[in-house]
């Protein structure tokens, strides 16, 4: 009799093992890590930040943000998001992985503006209630240096170094678009020039090269030489233009047009450059009007964020818009991480995310499978202990 009773337990206990171990290996969701390259945030999202998951095409979650977020960057590992808080008059870095705030430092001048150093070891802070450029230890947000511009700040970047002996250990450059001028520091603080911009610069963007992309509150988009500080070319006029983003591999620029409800893309301007673009090369037609873009680091997907809550999905190669996201709120900036997910192409990519509803209704298939098999086991394993006590108690009455 004891031997049957071990038995049974044994029996059960398999039953359950199987079950567990069924669920264990057809999880019925799969989560993202704590920072990019999986994920994409958006500022001025409901509640703060959204996080948008880029392998399955939708809303992750939020990262609950008070003060109006405004600009946000990543660590280059992602494990660290830099967020504004203007209408709180702070900055706060926050680890993606807890979501949990690890410094901040209260700043004057309602910042609003982010850099990072090439080297991700200084985060530059700005705001347009301010003339000042503060530069903080990212993982203590302790104030290391002040840029004075005698100028409210209007948009921040920084570029290495493009001296003709420049090396490695040449300081970079710090960027920064005032009312009427762009004023350029080098990383330690030393004045290197000005640059006196017709329609007062705004925003501005540094690709790897020669080149920087600015745009004014009178309405254009101008490319200026990083080496002679002169405006080579303007590439768009008549417009609203939002913070941009580039493609790192083609060079190409993104510029939110948010008076024409679309992206338009420019081919990148050098000094060389042998003859003057004619506006956009390519657009992308929106439902809303953009705020802000982010193109992945290796090329393969865009994300517009909109002012009606929505943020769109691009296939760069593919030239199409994949997908529509609601993150509601009123975004106004958005990032990616440096890096695409390891051992993700962008075809499995866009696979993940058409056959994303497909997998989750495959796993729930495997688990009530599993229910049903520990069902099984259980109902024959409760007949076999009556048939068998049934069976004692008949020998034991016959004798």
């Amino acid at each position: 009799m004891m031997i049957s009773i071990l038995r049974l337990s044994r029996l059960r206990f398999f039953s359950l093992f199987l079950l567990f171990l069924l669920v264990g290996l057809f999880p019925l969701s799969v989560y993202a890590d704590g920072g990019a390259p999986q994920l994409a945030y958006v500022a001025g999202g409901t509640g703060g930040v959204s996080i948008i998951d880029i392998a399955q095409w939708h809303l992750a979650g939020t990262i609950t943000v008070a003060g109006n977020p405004h600009t946000i960057l990543l660590s280059p590992d992602g494990s660290a998001l830099y967020v504004t808080q203007p209408t709180s008059g702070q900055v706060a870095v926050i680890i993606t992985k807890t979501r949990k705030t690890l410094c901040t430092a209260n700043l004057p001048g309602q910042p609003s503006l982010l850099a990072l150093s090439l080297d991700a070891t200084v985060l530059y802070v700005a705001g347009q209630g301010d003339t000042r450029v503060r530069a903080l230890n990212p993982a203590t947000c302790t104030i290391q240096r002040i840029f004075e511009t005698h100028e409210p700040v209007y948009g921040l970047a920084v570029a290495a170094s493009t001296a003709a002996n420049a090396t490695p250990a040449t300081p970079g450059q710090l960027w920064i678009t005032g009312t009427t001028s762009l004023t350029v520091f080098d990383v330690n603080g030393q004045l290197q020039g000005t640059l006196s911009v017709a329609g007062g610069p705004q925003y501005i963007s540094i690709p790897a090269g020669f080149t920087a992309y600015v745009t004014t509150r009178r309405g254009t988009l101008v490319a200026v030489d990083l080496n002679t500080r002169r405006v080579l070319q303007t590439l768009l006029t008549e417009g609203k233009f939002g913070p941009m983003d580039y493609d790192a591999i083609t060079g190409e620029i993104y510029v939110p047009d948010q008076q024409r409800n679309q992206l338009d893309v420019l081919l990148p301007v050098t000094e060389g450059s042998p003859t003057k673009q004619q506006g956009p090369v390519r657009i992308f037609r929106l439902s809303s009007a953009p705020q802000a873009v982010a193109i992945t680091n290796d090329g393969q997907f865009g994300f517009v964020a909109l002012a009606n809550g929505q943020v769109a999905m691009l296939d760069i190669p593919k030239r199409s818009l994949i997908s529509s996201i609601t993150v509601g709120g009123s975004p106004y900036f958005i990032i990616t991480g440096l890096y695409p997910p390891a051992g993700n192409s962008a075809a499995s990519l866009q696979q993940a995310g058409t056959t994303s509803a497909t997998s989750a209704l495959f796993s729930f298939f495997i688990v009530l499978m599993a229910l049903a098999v520990a069902l099984l086991l259980g109902t024959l394993l409760f007949l076999w202990r009556y048939n068998y006590r049934k069976h004692l108690t008949h020998k034991t009455s016959n004798r």
